[in-house]
């Protein structure tokens, strides 16, 4: 199955007041595996860029300015999703905002029922604990030393990582394997028939086991020389 691995970067926490997505990064993966493709871009907002989300992702205003605005490159970030599922982190929030930049530029949304969200599967998993993308790199023992500042592809190839983890980690490769195992073995109708050599085979009885009264005695003269035996103490 393929789904894509996604995550955004805004201008604030809010399309419905202006904000808009100035990045999206997504990631491939088919069997839960990723394939190496991938799919980034930035976005001018044509608006300014707060302070405090700048703070987040380092993405500033004169930076963003020389960026394609989304209408321009809308449709080959469509063409990548494709119809697979989306998986996001909070990924109502991804999906707001790119729900919205659609919606701005006259497109279809993306159908909710499209949408995999990893902190839904990642607080039922662990209740009660931590569950933000650093929190859940850390329990899972994935290397996050490069994110200085949040990066939308980056929190993607991140996320696919953790999303593994969450449903079974390295276990869904050896079910894999042993899958792909089973799939490689004969089936009854190509196994070999068994040999009928064995019906022609002369009957031989069966050699008798029983110890000689040679050796009986020889065995119970043995354990007559073991000083201080213990089934002997138990006897006194």
């Amino acid at each position: 199955m393929r789904e894509v691995i996604f995550d955004t970067e805004t201008t604030g926490l809010d399309p419905k007041t202006g904000d808009r997505m100035v990045e999206i990064g997504c990631v491939e993966m088919i069997g839960r595996i990723e394939t190496g493709r991938t799919y980034h871009a930035y976005y001018n907002p044509e608006r300014d860029m707060p302070a405090a989300a700048e703070a987040v992702h380092g993405l500033s205003s004169d930076f963003l300015s020389t960026k394609p605005r989304f209408s321009e490159t809308a449709d080959e970030l469509l063409e990548f999703l494709g119809d697979a599922p989306l998986v996001a982190h909070n990924a109502g929030f991804d999906f707001g905002f790119l729900n919205s930049e659609l919606e701005r530029i006259g497109k279809a949304p993306i159908s909710m029922e499209r949408m995999v969200d990893t902190v839904a599967i990642a607080r039922k998993k662990h209740p009660g604990a931590k569950n933000s993308l650093d929190a859940l790199c850390t329990r899972y023992g994935i290397d996050r030393s490069h994110r200085v500042k949040h990066g939308a592809l980056l929190d993607a190839e991140l996320l696919a990582q953790v999303y593994v983890e969450l449903l079974g980690g390295r276990q869904i490769g050896l079910e894999l394997a042993s899958d792909q195992a089973a799939a490689n073995e004969p089936s009854s109708v190509d196994q070999p028939k068994p040999s009928t050599a064995t019906a022609e085979r002369p009957f031989r009885e069966p050699r008798p086991h029983a110890a000689t009264a040679e050796e009986i005695a020889r065995h119970a003269e043995f354990l007559n020389g073991i000083k201080d035996a213990i089934w002997a103490q138990g006897a006194r």
